[in-house]
């Protein structure tokens, strides 16, 4: 595989095994399906060449829930190293847990199944006091404030903001342009974490304290992804952490704690903080046009990074404009194919 230097290395999509104009049609799919942002923030990656670009990639914004990801990149880290596993107690980190959620491991938060609920949120208050619990631990899968409180304990772990040991373990060596991005915090806790000036990052981008990136910049995370953690010869991240965070790891059979939200299909299709293309409590796979170890990261207003390793390929939608229903990248998928000249 080639992996970038300070600049992508633009090809021919005819080089790589697609044909230009069924890209192109395509990259309509995602004019078509979006709102006014169109595809003007895509790229497309293919064996680490840019085979399609538009023509604001460099736009740098929020990119909200794609946060998560990052998130779970720094607990993968933090496990690589030792200092914690999926099984680790919460309350063992953070004191203030042990009232209400003695049992609460990392696994539980970064899978949604903790039943964390925090006494106040808003747009100056972080949520990490904690209230009574939403359910016990495992009983029901809740999209909603366990990244927050994730990212509090993780920056208790590692001794440093985040964002540092992204930057230092990651971005750098993938060569992300410090312009190009950026992870907001909430400020210093210190009567929380017992760390000195260390300020905790936001584990998701709400009220704008998240990630900020442009996509030329999120295709080479993204492509970091899809070939398993390893960059140019080096392991950033363990191959074993990317496989198992991109794999569906809340079973199909977990109820949503609201049968009425939007997540309710999540279950069956939710790794580590990724979305994943696995089969939910239906029946009925993600995509059902990519293949199987297809995976995302993904943020409100369509903001998206689809790493499809089966095709060698990467895919980066970002927007400020509107949510579309996630079941619409299927149509993308179904037409990329149609592109494919070499699948495998």
């Amino acid at each position: 595989m080639v992996f970038p230097e300070t600049q992508w290395l633009e090809s021919a999509p005819e080089e790589q095994g697609l044909d230009a104009r069924k890209l192109d049609e395509a990259m309509e799919v995602i004019a078509r399906i979006s709102a006014e942002h169109g595809n003007s923030q895509c790229a497309v990656i293919r064996n680490g060449f840019m085979v399609w670009r538009g023509p604001d990639i460099d736009n740098l914004h929020s990119v909200w829930s794609c946060t998560k990801s990052f998130l779970s990149m720094t607990l993968g880290l933090l496990v690589d190293d030792g200092t914690c596993t999926l099984d680790t107690r919460a309350a063992d980190i953070y004191p203030a847990l042990a009232k209400n959620y003695p049992t609460v491991t990392l696994r539980h938060l970064v899978t949604f199944t903790s039943g964390y609920q925090p006494c106040e949120v808003s747009a100056t208050v972080a949520p990490f006091e904690p209230a009574a619990p939403l359910f016990a631990p495992g009983e029901k899968f809740h999209y909603s404030w366990e990244s927050y409180l994730l990212a509090l304990i993780l920056t208790m772990i590692a001794g440093e903001p985040l964002r540092d040991l992204f930057r230092r373990r990651i971005a750098e060596p993938i060569g992300l342009n410090p312009a190009a991005w950026q992870w907001g915090d909430w400020g210093v806790f210190d009567h929380l974490t017992g760390l000195h000036g260390v300020p905790v990052c936001s584990g998701s981008g709400v009220y704008a304290r998240g990630v900020w990136i442009a996509a030329r910049a999120m295709a080479r995370v993204g492509w970091l992804v899809a070939n398993g953690g390893a960059w140019n010869g080096r392991q950033l991240i363990s191959r074993q952490w990317v496989e198992q965070a991109t794999r569906p790891q809340v079973p199909a059979t977990t109820p949503p704690y609201d049968p009425q939200a939007w997540y309710v299909r999540l279950p069956g299709t939710y790794g580590y903080y990724w979305w994943t293309n696995g089969i939910d409590s239906r029946g009925r796979r993600m995509w059902p046009a990519a293949p199987e170890r297809t995976c995302a990261m993904q943020g409100h207003l369509n903001n998206v990074c689809l790493m499809i390793p089966d095709w060698r390929m990467v895919v980066v939608r970002l927007g400020m404009d509107a949510a579309i229903d996630n079941d619409r990248y299927d149509e993308l998928f179904a037409a990329l194919r149609l592109g494919l000249t070499e699948e495998s």
